[in-house]
């Protein structure tokens, strides 16, 4: 494994059937059709989700994607 491009080892696991559990901010947009320039803008107002920080890497971890989704539904829910 250690001489497969990151594309081979993520179709590894995917195979695999092991779910990812972090995504980087391009594969965060994809999987909530947002372009990377909204989804800055939203982190900009504090309306993005958490980020973690590894090196000069950014992760979205799992929990904070559906963190995220449930503060961005409650903030549009509307009150009858």
């Amino acid at each position: 494994m250690a001489n497969q491009t990151k594309a081979e080892m993520a179709a590894a696991l995917r195979d695999a059937g092991i779910p990812r559990k972090a995504y980087s901010i391009p594969q965060f947009c994809a999987r909530h059709a947002l372009s990377e320039g909204f989804y800055r803008k939203m982190r900009e107002r504090g309306l993005g989700p958490r980020e973690t920080r590894i090196l000069d890497r950014v992760i979205i971890t799992e929990e904070a994607e559906t963190d995220w989704r449930r503060e961005r539904e409650a903030a549009t829910a509307v009150v009858e």
